[in-house]
């Protein structure tokens, strides 16, 4: 039974114009209850004031007016789509208004408009139109309102919401919904203290909800955003002080000593000294295993930086005293040059290493399962593989995780009770974050930095140029015995057409203008051992040149390689251009990075002249974070497991701040948050970061 008024807990089902079969659609988006809903934020709003002047549109084309049907009529527009024209007489002149669709032969795919659009109906629409010397004659309809439904002025002459979509919903449905569940907003409880929200001027979280929704103004937009988000960043600052207060008093009820039977002939046989920088970090992590509470530490460098010696060196410390260590890697082919790495770096040493990715199958993968499961391997190297059910560490001690931007909380959280839930982590980034983003991300982990890259490092040059100079250069390196990489953003050919694939360029490049050199190819989708052996012939020296998707982007090591050419340059991500260009400047040799790009939006030429101006990895970050924002930025899983739909954490640095020292100072005050007027907090706490991920214990 439909109850008359919603409440803030009643199911979704029973809001009116929704049922089951709508039910399920919005519970695969998280959204249960009226209040869930409530709690699905627009990812945008949008000025739909009506258009005042036809000859005056707006930048992005919109155009809404009202207007009475003159005329109507459908036309075919090829074999499987038809379109729908309405001549319209607006006070501000007559306008074609133009409706797509795709014909289906069990049905009239227009019925419901020829109803809306007959002669003599007065219409809103919504639509997009090119602007001509003449001023808009034609609108492309996206949505059409009659005047005689009185629910119009949700969709038009306002700030519009404009939200995250799936299939089965449209924009029209989730705002009829969202006005209906508002009548219960009043319901909504007040998780931010009283005194709290009164010094920081927000608004209740009643008011927030209606202006998140349905503005009245940019003004009451803004303070409704600041209100949600400081909330969010509050719960997640209050998460982060409590769990590391909790993990400070664990016990983890193993130790090391540093004995150097492995680590001595481990430093005397690199061939090199470490930098300072290395040194420091590794005594710090050092120092950090032996104290009683597990390790938490985020370990950062730019690329080239030598973090995996320091990763190497904390796990012999674990293998001397005994026990197990783990690094996982995002992908097969950088667990597989972690591993190469790894044998070069301990050859001759009493260290079992083994590798555990889905390509460790049949008999192999048995033997090597019951190995770990026997401790008789000391380092196991892995992808996500090393999370499985049926993988055993009963001796693992330290966890390393790699490129830890691309794993998200829970996978570090399974990876730890591999051990138990009181082994050490170490966790490795190539992006480098900056600080304040640092610790609302990893607000449990201390961070360590290599800020200095190894003496005799090439500096490599970056610059924008055409394909057949940037060949030129290939071509003159590879004259005196250098090695190069060609960097595709695709596989395969794709619709695009100005994009180019890493195979159709490989048959033109090696057939062409690279005929007289060795080229290979690799990428994602390739066997594994295919891919590890051509990456085996270029670290070798027998292939010249590598063409190559992003797969490259991590872990490849070879000093000798040069030369870089990515094309269509404007379509990767500045942080993944840096990483890519990490793969040359790997010896003494000087270097080059060559950056082809026929055109690029002004964000992409943004991106490119970052890059070319600096080779800083912390400069390019800030950048990075500017233009993209946290969600890209970091990928949108570790982002989404923040919980935050109202908050941005570059955007909002400021609450970010004032939620670090309210959280703080509300700890101090109460520790367990058991003051009556902290009761909702603890509760909307418990149920984010408590119950559901089991990071804090306040019960």
């Amino acid at each position: 039974m439909t109850p008359a008024s919603p409440t803030t807990d009643t199911p979704l089902q029973f809001l009116k114009g929704v049922g089951p079969k709508r039910a399920d659609i919005f519970r695969s988006l998280g959204v249960e209850t009226v209040l869930d809903l409530l709690y699905y934020f627009p990812r945008e709003w949008q000025d739909r004031s009506e258009t005042a002047d036809l000859s005056l549109p707006t930048a992005s084309g919109l155009v809404v007016l009202k207007g009475r049907v003159l005329r109507a009529r459908q036309f075919p527009a090829g074999p499987s789509l038809a379109l729908f024209k309405a001549s319209l007489a607006a006070r501000q002149g007559d306008v074609e208004a133009v409706w797509f669709k795709h014909l289906n032969h069990r049905f009239d795919v227009f019925s419901g408009l020829k109803k809306d659009a007959a002669p003599g109906s007065d219409l809103w629409i919504v639509g997009r139109a090119e602007p001509s010397p003449s001023g808009i004659r034609n609108v492309r309809v996206e949505e059409h309102y009659l005047l005689s439904n009185e629910r119009w002025p949700i969709h038009v002459r306002r700030l519009t919401p404009i939200y995250p979509l799936t299939q089965g919903l449209s924009q029209r449905l989730l705002r009829e919904l969202q006005f209906k569940a508002l009548s219960a907003a009043g319901a909504a409880s007040e998780t931010i203290p009283p005194a709290l929200a009164r010094s920081r001027g927000l608004l209740s979280a009643a008011q927030a909800l209606r202006a998140i929704h349905f503005p009245g103004s940019p003004q009451e937009l803004d303070a409704a955003r600041s209100r949600l988000a400081y909330e969010e960043l509050l719960l997640l600052e209050l998460a982060w002080s409590l769990k590391r207060r909790q993990a400070r008093q664990l016990v983890k009820g193993f130790s090391y000593a540093i004995k150097r039977t492995l680590l001595t002939p481990f430093r005397n046989q690199l061939g090199f000294v470490l930098t300072g920088a290395q040194k420091r970090v590794i005594n710090e992590i050092f120092a950090d295993l032996q104290r009683p509470a597990p390790m938490t530490r985020l370990l950062q460098g730019d690329v080239g930086s030598g973090k995996t010696v320091v990763a190497l060196a904390a796990l012999l410390l674990a293998v001397e005293n005994g026990h197990q260590g783990a690094l996982m890697a995002p992908t097969e082919v950088l667990a597989e040059q972690h591993l190469a790495t790894a044998r070069r770096m301990l050859r001759g040493l009493p260290a079992r290493v083994a590798l555990l990715t889905s390509r460790v199958t049949g008999a192999k993968r048995k033997a090597v399962l019951a190995q770990l499961a026997r401790g008789e391997i000391d380092l196991v190297i892995g992808t996500h593989a090393l999370l499985e059910t049926g993988v055993a560490l009963p001796r693992l001690r330290l966890a390393v995780i790699d490129e830890q931007h691309r794993f998200g909380v829970r996978q570090r959280a399974t990876l730890r009770q591999k051990g138990g839930p009181l082994i050490d982590l170490l966790i490795m980034t190539a992006t480098p974050i900056p600080r304040t983003l640092a610790l609302s991300l990893y607000g449990d982990l201390d961070v360590s930095t290599i800020d200095e890259l190894p003496p005799g490092k090439a500096r490599v040059e970056t610059l924008r140029v055409g394909e057949t100079e940037a060949l030129e250069r290939l071509k003159a390196a590879a004259a005196v015995g250098q090695q190069a990489y060609v960097v595709y953003p695709v596989i395969e050919d794709s619709a695009d057409a100005d994009l180019r694939s890493a195979k159709a360029e490989f048959e033109r490049l090696r057939s062409g203008p690279l005929a007289s050199l060795s080229v290979d190819l690799i990428h994602g989708a390739m066997p594994g051992r295919r891919k590890t052996a051509v990456m085996e012939a270029f670290a070798a020296g027998r292939t010249q040149v590598l063409v190559a998707t992003q797969v490259i982007e991590v872990g490849i090591d070879v000093p000798n390689a040069t030369i870089m050419v990515i094309q269509n340059a404007d379509r990767f991500g500045l942080a993944s251009l840096h990483q890519l260009r990490g793969r040359i400047g790997r010896g003494a040799a000087a270097s080059a990075c060559c950056l082809v790009s026929a055109s690029a939006t002004p964000a992409a030429d943004q991106r490119l002249k970052t890059l070319c101006s600096s080779g800083d990895g912390f400069r390019i970050a800030e950048e990075d974070l500017r233009l993209r924002g946290p969600g890209e930025f970091l990928g949108t899983c570790q982002h989404g497991e923040l919980s935050l739909r109202a908050a941005d954490l570059v955007r909002d640095a400021s609450l970010l701040a004032q939620a670090r020292d309210d959280a703080e100072t509300l700890l101090a005050r109460d520790q367990g948050l058991s003051r009556p007027e902290n009761r909702a907090l603890k509760e909307r706490l418990l149920e984010l970061y408590g119950r559901r991920w089991n990071w804090i214990d306040l019960e």
